[in-house]
This record gives C-alpha cells, structure tokens and sequence, in this order.
C-alpha cells in the first residue's frame, strides 16, 4: 500500500483493483481521515462503452429504492419532453444507511454505448448521504474541498485560496431526450442501499433564485478574496520587516544598555 502511505495531494484508487488486505488498510487510513479519493470501477466502464449494461427505466417523480454491490452499478434511462427540459430537472440520490456511493451521468456514443460525462460522490448531510445532479438552464457550482495536508504546509495560501474550489458543473442543462444516471457503490465492503430519484424543478422557482443570488455573492467574495491577496503578498513583506526590524533595534538596544551598565 506504497500509494496510501505516500503524501499525496489526493489520492485516488480503483477499488475494485485491490485485494482484501490492500482495502482493509484502504478503510482503514480513510477512517483516519486520509483524503481518499475513489475512481469508478474500470470494469463499469467499459462494459457501459460496450453498450452490455442493463438499463431500467425511470419516471419523473417516481423514487426508486435498491441495493448494489461494491464496486457494480445500477444504470437507469430517464425521457423527458421539451417542456420539462427547459423547467430544468433534478436527479438526487440519498442512502439513510450512510453507504457510500457515486451517482454518475453518462452521455450515448454512436455506437450505442455510454460514456461518463458526470460523477457526484456522495456526502454526509445530517442523518443520511446524498448526492445530487441540477440542470436548471444556468450554471450551478459545487465545492472541491482543498487538500488538508497543503492547508497545514501553507495556511495564508489555504486561506486565500479556500474558495478556489467553488467550481460550476460541466452540464448545467439537459435536451429533449432520454438520459441515463447510474448509481456505483463505493463502500470498501459491502453492498450500498440508495433511494434514487429524479424531478422537474418547475414547483421550485423560488430555490432556484435563491440559489442564483447565493451563487453569485459567493463568486464576488471570491474575487474580493483574490484582490484582497494580492494587496496582502504586496504590504506583508513590509510589514514584517518594520515589526522584526523594530524588534531587532529594541533587541540591540537593550544589549547596548546592559553593556554601557557593565562599565
């Protein structure tokens, strides 16, 4: 486990690659708090490119409850009309077992396989995990949590940096059509149940604005913060340099003093 013990700045493991032994120290140093950051099994991949899945439909509205496997995912199709696209959709996933787990999106090939376009990894929020997809015709952000072991390197560029990873999501609308999710189990070692569900967001306009208004304060703050660095880099120097210089002078003076006391 050479990769684990390594000082990476994140992780990333194929679990479905590691033996038994090599995932008990891989669950282990997680519950440590090691940032250990899993990919999507090679084997689903694949067998989704290949068009060899099996997919079941989904209806809006509709919730779905189940249980998959580690490191195998469940694949669902999802046709929505022009209508619901342009109200924008939300697919949400959440797990009151506390499992782990990726809710993925996939575009067609021409081949009639599927190719990952999205992953969301599923995040503790109260008594259950969740993830969730939003395509509301404008740009959604999410945060990328920075690593912790650079934040102890270098709090000042931590600090100033710590908005960085407000990122907006690489689809933030969905066409007429059908599309299809997938939820991944990514629990060390047992099966993930999940409750799956996608809605059209037309009964909530007033989040939808609110979310706007939130996203676009947190993007000023965050171009205030990168100004706000630069004059700090800028003056910094100075600064210490009057405070350790004055320190010194008070320093040397009072060595002076002890010195002429002597005498």
């Amino acid at each position: 486990m050479q990769a684990i013990e390594a000082d990476s700045h994140e992780l990333e493991l194929d679990l479905s690659s590691l033996n038994t032994v090599n995932t008990m120290f891989a669950a282990l140093f997680s519950k440590l708090g090691v940032p250990i950051k899993t990919t999507v099994s090679a084997t689903v991949l694949e067998e989704a490119l290949n068009g060899s899945v099996e997919i079941a439909q989904l209806h809006l509205g509709k919730s779905v409850c189940r249980k998959v496997e580690k490191q195998s995912a469940h694949f669902y199709s999802v046709d929505i009309t022009e209508e619901e696209a342009k109200l924008g959709l939300v697919c949400r996933v959440c797990s009151t077992a506390k499992s782990k787990f990726k809710l993925l999106y996939f575009e067609p090939e021409e081949n009639g396989g599927l190719s990952l376009a999205l992953q969301e990894d599923s995040a503790k929020t109260g008594k259950v995990t969740s993830a969730g997809m939003f395509f509301l015709g404008f740009p959604v952000y999410r945060f990328e949590h920075n690593n912790s072991a650079a934040a102890a390197k270098d709090p000042d560029s931590a600090f100033f940096k710590r908005l960085d990873g407000f990122q907006p999501c690489e689809v933030n609308e969905l066409k007429e059509g059908t599309h299809y999710f997938a939820v991944y189990g990514d629990n060390f070692f047992k099966s993930a149940t999940y409750t799956l569900e996608v809605v059209c967001a037309e009964p909530f306009s007033t989040e939808k604005e609110k979310l706007r208004s939130v996203e676009a304060k947190i993007l000023a703050k965050r171009s205030e913060l990168s100004k706000f660095e630069s004059e700090y880099r800028e003056v910094c120097p100075h600064l210490l340099q009057i405070i350790y210089g004055n320190r010194l002078l008070s320093e040397n003076t009072s060595l002076l003093r002890v010195g002429i006391g002597r005498f």
